[in-house]
């Protein structure tokens, strides 16, 4: 990496640590110290399945957490680009620098308002239909919480680093107690007991499509939503805000992932999408979850395709009555979106 880049990717990093001190303290104490475990490894360049002293990550913690008291209160740094300043949100800007040098920059607004950060190498562009996907390899900045994708407009990141990294963690959560759930059976698609780092990278292939699909399906969901992003600012950190969240990805995933998966029948990435819903996402769609389990019995996705063309359907007229709720009610309509969605669960 050129030495200009280098000091690049400091200034990055040091968004990311403005970002990680203001709001690594919204995570319970259990996912935090699992983020920041992974978070050193990332950051001492260490193979996954690796062990790591316990007294250098212990040292390392105390480090960050002085940082960012530190820093916490200081504005986010503009980035020096071959002489130029550029507002670090601009992402389209300082892209149209750095692809030329094979590099990939992203800033973006994420759950909770959080901002996140990245810079990495390009691995590879291409265009589908009106979208610009760009795929990242090694990463030179990111923050605590590193998104596998993300969308803006109509051009998608997706992050091949930390997708693997996200799979790592959830193939290593699942190897406390072994359930034999979702997961188990994503996993047992892959030789992880005789090549991890093989079966690591193969899953990630895989599923890098699936983050593909779902972005897309959140960008033409987007397009339903008006004023979205409003009503989400207003319901942050209420119950409503996490129904809202599970209602748009459901919705994206009928418009974009469901249908595609089940078309060309990948056994592998229905598991793991499975394996992915979030206890919320199960409960406003308990349909899903059994007709999963059918699928589980007889391998026949037809069920499983007449239920998700339905929810399209369904997850669409929830959310626009979300923000009808929203216009009525504004800041005080969270108690009647948590009421809409209890009451209409498919």
């Amino acid at each position: 990496m050129k030495y200009e880049h280098q000091q690049l990717a400091r200034a990055i990093q040091h968004n990311c640590n403005i970002s990680d001190a203001r709001f690594a303290g919204n995570y319970t104490m259990c996912v935090y110290l699992l983020k920041m475990r992974e978070y050193f490894r990332w950051e001492m360049a260490q193979d996954f399945g690796s062990s790591l002293a316990r007294d250098d990550v212990g040292q390392w913690l105390t480090e960050r957490e002085q940082l960012w008291l530190d820093i916490e209160d200081q504005d986010y740094a503009h980035l020096d680009i071959e002489g130029e300043l550029h507002d670090p949100f601009h992402s389209h800007h300082i892209n149209s620098k750095l692809l030329e040098h094979g590099l990939i920059y992203s800033a973006g607004i994420g759950q909770k308002s959080k901002p996140h950060f990245f810079l990495a190498d390009l691995e590879k562009h291409e265009t589908l239909n009106s979208y610009d996907i760009y795929i990242s390899a090694r990463e030179y900045a990111r923050d605590l919480t590193s998104p596998p994708a993300m969308s803006q407009d109509q051009t998608i990141y997706i992050r091949r680093e930390s997708f693997k990294r996200m799979i790592w963690e959830k193939t290593e959560q699942w190897r406390w107690s072994k359930p034999q759930n979702a997961m188990a059976h994503a996993i047992a698609c892959y030789d992880f007991d005789s090549n991890l780092q093989h079966a690591l990278d193969e899953m990630t292939e895989h599923e890098l499509e699936s983050a593909i699909l779902h972005e897309i399906g959140e960008i033409k969901a987007g397009q339903y939503l008006e004023g979205w992003q409003d009503m989400m600012s207003q319901l942050m950190f209420t119950r409503a805000e996490i129904m809202a969240r599970a209602v748009r990805d459901h919705l994206a995933d009928a418009i974009s992932t469901l249908p595609v998966l089940l078309e060309k029948q990948q056994a592998a990435s229905i598991h793991f999408y499975m394996a992915n819903l979030t206890s919320m996402r199960k409960h406003i769609f308990p349909s899903f979850v059994d007709a999963y389990n059918e699928w589980l019995e007889n391998r026949n996705t037809g069920d499983l395709e007449k239920l998700v063309d339905k929810s399209k359907h369904h997850w669409q007229n929830i959310a626009s009555e979300m923000l009808e709720l929203f216009n009525q009610y504004g800041e005080n309509s969270h108690e009647h979106i948590e009421q809409l969605v209890e009451n209409n669960t498919l």
